[in-house]
């Protein structure tokens, strides 16, 4: 058992707590492991009616995954461990999401990359006024994982191309609007939804209504005729073409950030919401996600953009291809395409 997420049960709660403050809780593949086990055990168990998943303290809820282990696998054993990670924090993903129980995830804070993989999947998902969702992979190199393709997809219009292509945050109320969260409660709610929902798990969504609050006016909801405009079509070079023909303030800064990204994981992110809003079953959407992440684990963009970021915060990724007409249909094929049959991905 790891020391870095506390799992006990309260009655007939389980309780998950992200413990590791310090990485605003990141999830290594010790905490996946153990969460997974105890959810695991509480399926059995007809004593466990429901579980509660948050944070110990401070001010992530879960800010990813762990990208300096990524990016190690990447350079050092040709993602080799960083593949097992995906692996195995898909299948809680999916665990999560057929879970035959009600889980409640509190969204306290940030909620991003692998937050919002095991927040999402959650029956009732709360924000707070601390909320700040987020899936930034493309500017590292990577792609929104994690289920990111199935949520996404799911949005209205196009916000889920927007949000995956530009990583642009959203605050609590956003979140509620655009049906990310299922509720909206002040933070200092948050003690007594969890002590009611301990002492009566029949009877969440009352609990949660009761508390509930009416949120500011999302800000994004002026901006999604914009967004559905310009971010129209599965083409990016078609989405910047579009921002670039727009002479207003809001293309230029959307455009400038899409400047920013991989070329290479953008034309990834937009295949792979296309692909996703067919799927009918989940364990597809993770299977094309894996596929996807060990292939792009290896490719030059992920260890370049963890750099420039992360590891130096110089900001200045050298991408490879450096241009969307440099990333061709081929290399985005051979990206998506099966693996071997005894390496695909499969839920637990």
């Amino acid at each position: 058992m790891t020391q870095d997420v506390n799992i006990h049960s309260h009655g007939r709660v389980g309780h998950i707590s992200l413990d590791r403050p310090k990485a605003l809780h990141a999830l290594t593949l010790d905490m996946c492991h153990a969460m997974s086990a105890a959810l695991s055990d509480w399926a059995g168990e007809e004593a466990i009616e429901a579980v509660v998943l948050d944070h110990a303290e401070g001010r992530g809820f879960c800010a990813g995954g762990d990208i300096g282990m990524l990016r190690d696998s990447a350079l050092n054993d040709e993602g080799k461990s960083g593949r097992k990670f995906f692996h195995d924090e898909y299948q809680l993903n999916h665990q999560l999401f057929a879970y035959g129980k009600p889980v409640v995830a509190f969204m306290d804070g940030i909620t991003m990359g692998g937050g919002v993989g095991i927040a999402l999947p959650c029956k009732y998902r709360v924000a707070t006024e601390n909320t700040r969702f987020a899936m930034p992979e493309t500017g590292i190199g990577l792609f929104p994982d994690v289920g990111g393709g199935w949520h996404l997809s799911r949005l209205q219009g196009r916000l889920g191309q927007f949000l995956a292509l530009t990583g642009a945050r959203l605050d609590g109320a956003e979140c509620l609007w655009a049906g990310i969260a299922t509720h909206y409660l002040p933070a200092d709610k948050l003690a007594e939804a969890k002590a009611r929902i301990i002492e009566h798990p029949d009877r969440i969504a009352g609990i949660l209504s009761e508390l509930a609050e009416t949120p500011p006016k999302p800000r994004i909801d002026g901006n999604l005729e914009r967004i559905n405009r310009h971010f129209a079509s599965d083409s990016f070079e078609d989405i910047l073409a579009s921002l670039e023909a727009d002479d207003g303030e809001w293309a230029a800064k959307e455009l400038a950030t899409l400047r920013t990204k991989s070329p290479q994981t953008c034309k990834v992110a937009l295949r792979q919401l296309a692909n996703a809003k067919d799927f009918t079953d989940f364990a597809d959407n993770m299977r094309q996600e894996y596929r996807i992440a060990s292939r792009v684990i290896t490719r030059p963009d992920f260890a370049e953009g963890v750099r420039a970021v992360i590891v130096d915060k110089t900001g200045d990724p050298a991408w490879n291809p450096a241009t969307p007409e440099g990333v061709s249909e081929e290399l985005i094929d051979s990206i998506f395409a099966p693996l071997p049959e005894d390496e695909e991905w499969v839920p637990l």
